[in-house]
């Protein structure tokens, strides 16, 4: 071998190093970054005995996919559970104590405690009373549900502008790994980047994704829909600016098809499918079991007479002097019922009608025992318990009485919450470990990199030295021929 292919092999070999070490002195500044994947430098050696080092990025295509399966799952339940804690806390309070059961409770205890003496007025203002907090927790129950509902209507709307920018800032990503692949150079940051755009995109709709040549990406969602394909497809929403009870919430279209928040009450996949669910299932059907309970109060309480149609009693509502059919939901019910102004002292009405009867005209007058008459009285508190058909769309099918229908209510969302919050669970854990497995094959571990570090060390000082020898041989020879 000449003296001048050993020098020019010794320079190779520095330069390599020097690239080598370049590469590893990144792994080790971007080890905490979890967007950032190990780069590899591999080299390749040519004739004479020069090398060249090519920039390799560790990738692992199963376990990336896995996680950002994992990541759609947790987010999308994630934005359920958390919802729904908010939904059980504006609308039932702390342990229950704003919800229509508790209050149908306290109204219960009022009126066997009227029963026990019907001369009191007193107590039965206080019956009034208790059928005004009944009246308050449902009108304030729906009036929180529907601000809820606009709430989740505009985190929807937020969610599809964050998506669409994200798909844009994508678009740059991809361009980038199109034309660094195209003129062979490395890319690698680039794919971090585009790895990166694609988790976040993730957490919104759960994705599948395909590689074309160049290193082009497609990105579907998981029931087909193209999300990006060489340019972005359009994310569209129209947000409402409220909400009333049984109106439906609009749509989110993805290239002009609509996404599905799935079936099911506890589980979804993606942020917008979670808020979706939220909006248009769990609150929806809080909804409705409010308006039953109120249609289970108007009807409990109605006043009855032979010959004459049942009319409203204590509890009124739009629709009044009729009372609602029986078993078919009345959408916005539980927010316009009130107490029959007839029975309020301080409205002007008589308490003592509910003894009596008689709010809707001497027709409707059943006391037959003066004072100490109790019969209605002990009658409305059986009705309370007495079974009746409710509308099995509002998601319990129990036939129950009033009162116990309001606690099933209770139990429903709490069965759903507490599913929710398990899946919650579950999907996080999916997700710190796919994400886990996924940084053990392709991040960075430091002690690795350190070590590599070292031997490129002495790589370096054996070359320098060839090259020194080299040199002093050259020297040498020089003044030789001097």
């Amino acid at each position: 071998m000449s003296l001048s292919s050993a020098l020019s092999i010794a320079q190779s070999a520095l330069l390599a190093t020097s690239k080598q070490t370049s590469v590893v002195s990144r792994n080790v500044a971007d080890a905490s970054n979890p967007d950032y994947t190990r780069r590899i430098a591999v080299v390749t050696s040519t004739a004479p005995g020069a090398r060249a080092v090519e920039i390799q990025r560790a990738a692992n295509e199963l376990l990336f996919r896995q996680n950002l399966s994992a990541l759609s799952a947790w987010s999308g339940q994630s934005a359920l559970y958390n919802g729904m804690d908010q939904l059980e806390l504006s609308v039932n309070g702390v342990d229950n104590a704003s919800s229509p059961s508790t209050a149908i409770a306290k109204l219960q205890q009022q009126l066997q405690l009227y029963a026990t003496t019907p001369s009191n007025q007193t107590l039965g203002t206080s019956v009034v009373d208790a059928a005004k907090q009944v009246v308050n927790s449902l009108n304030s129950g729906t009036k929180a549900i529907q601000d809820f509902r606009t709430q989740a209507d505009s985190q929807i709307a937020t969610a599809v502008d964050d998506l669409n920018s994200l798909l844009g800032q994508f678009q740059d990503a991809n361009k980038a790994v199109i034309s660094g692949t195209r003129s062979g150079t490395d890319v690698s940051d680039a794919l971090d980047q585009r790895d990166a755009l694609l988790k976040k995109i993730s957490e919104y709709v759960p994705v599948s994704t395909f590689t074309r040549g160049d290193n082009d990406m497609v990105i579907t969602t998981k029931d087909g829909t193209t999300l990006f394909e060489t340019v972005p497809r359009s994310v569209t929403f129209a947000p409402s600016a409220g909400y009333s009870a049984g109106t439906p919430g609009n749509t989110i279209y993805i290239d002009n098809v609509p996404v599905s928040a799935g079936t099911g009450d506890n589980s979804a996949d993606g942020k917008l499918a979670g808020l979706l669910k939220l909006r248009d299932g769990v609150a929806s059907t809080m909804q409705s079991q409010l308006d039953e309970i109120a249609r289970g109060l108007v009807t409990a309480f109605a006043e009855t007479a032979p010959s004459q149609p049942n009319a409203a009693g204590l509890f009124t509502w739009s629709g009044a002097p009729a009372i609602p059919a029986a078993g078919t939901l009345v959408d916005g019910l539980a927010g316009s019922i009130g107490v029959n102004a007839a029975f309020d002292p301080s409205a002007g009405g008589n308490p003592a009608l509910l003894r009596d009867g008689g709010a809707n005209g001497v027709a409707y007058v059943v006391n037959t025992g003066g004072a100490s008459y109790s019969d209605l009285l002990i009658s409305y508190g059986n009705k309370l318990d007495q079974p009746m058909a409710f509308d099995a769309s509002a998601g319990i099918a129990v036939s129950s009485g009033v009162s116990d229908y309001a606690a099933n209510a209770i139990g429903w969302f709490e069965g759903v919450r507490q599913q929710a919050s398990t899946n919650a669970d579950s999907k996080q854990a999916l997700a710190a470990r796919t994400a886990e497995a996924l940084s053990n094959d392709t991040g960075v571990n430091v002690d690795q990199e350190m070590s590599l570090l070292l031997d490129l060390e002495h790589t370096y000082q054996a070359s320098a030295h060839m090259m020194k020898t080299v040199s002093d041989m050259l020297d040498a020879l020089m003044s030789a021929v001097g």
